[in-house]
């Protein structure tokens, strides 16, 4: 009687065990052919040195990328993050909260610094990714109108423009136009209580050499081919994105939507980058 029980526990824990077996294995299944492990090995090129003896002519430049264009979609999508890729701000957002990787800084109260002076807190950033927003309602059992806190979570969907600030330098000693970047920022869609969107303020400044470590091990889509995944670093290193100039170095300071507004703004930075192009083309003009 006992080697019967036995024989029926036995058989029990092999029967259950035809059911949990896959489920452990589920967790190992390789979404794909092979693994994808290049782009997170990759290493950042390290910068050419400059020395300032050899700058022969620099000028600093501002610009806009607005994510809503065709050509800048590599950067905003996916608006949720998926097995292998994420939107630029995501990876922002983990190298910022998760990895502590990378410094965010203040833009200063009138959202015009730019200068990397003052480090945020993750406090800070954490206040800035989950605000707490009250609205109010009808309660169905007493008619009266009461507030609800509900928490509003900072999406990726809501950064539809980024800041950029570069310098372009000649290089005499090697005879080339360099184009550094050096600091990113990512606007935030602000909408008025209507729905409808009223503009774009900075979050915060990112110190760019520092991100190129975090944006060199993350892929961005490649609309001709899947198997040459190119990183976010590759993008802005190969300058595969468009953008509009607000601004260059100039005596009062001041950005080109200060004296021209509309279209004339745009095509005061299209007459910007003309200037940028016609001086690194005469340079080779003997």
């Amino acid at each position: 009687m006992r080697t019967c029980k036995n024989l029926l526990t036995t058989a029990a824990i092999a029967f259950t065990g035809l059911f949990t077996a896959p489920v452990a294995h589920a967790q190992t299944v390789l979404d794909g052919a092979y693994i994808k492990e290049h782009t997170k090995t990759k290493r950042v090129v390290p910068y050419t040195h400059i020395r300032e003896a050899d700058v022969m002519w620099a000028r600093r430049v501002w610009r806009t990328i607005d994510l809503r264009e065709k050509m800048n979609h590599p950067f905003y999508y996916p608006t949720e993050a998926i097995n292998d890729r994420k939107s630029l701000f995501d990876v922002i957002r983990q190298g910022l909260l998760v990895d502590g990787s990378i410094t965010a800084y203040d833009v200063g109260a009138l959202a015009d610094d730019d200068e990397f002076t003052k480090p945020l807190l993750t406090s800070d950033i954490q206040a800035m990714m989950l605000k707490m927003d009250t609205a109010y309602t009808e309660d169905l059992e007493t008619g009266e109108i009461v507030p609800v806190i509900q928490e509003v979570k900072l999406e990726s969907r809501d950064i539809k423009q980024y800041w950029i600030k570069e310098d372009w330098i000649f290089d005499k000693q090697r005879s080339t136009m360099d184009i550094r970047i050096i600091g990113i920022a990512p606007l935030q869609e602000k909408k008025g209580e209507d729905g409808e969107v009223r503009g774009y303020s900075p979050l915060f400044w990112l110190y760019y050499p520092e991100c190129r470590y975090v944006f060199a091990n993350w892929d961005a889509f490649n609309r001709e081919n899947d198997a040459e995944r190119r990183s976010f670093e590759d993008l802005f290193w190969k300058r595969q994105f468009s953008s509009y100039i607000t601004k260059w170095s100039n005596v009062y300071d001041r950005n080109i939507n200060v004296y021209k507004t509309g279209l004339d703004a745009l095509l005061e930075g299209e007459e910007i980058k003309q200037q940028l192009f016609e001086f690194e083309h005469d340079l080779w003009n003997f």
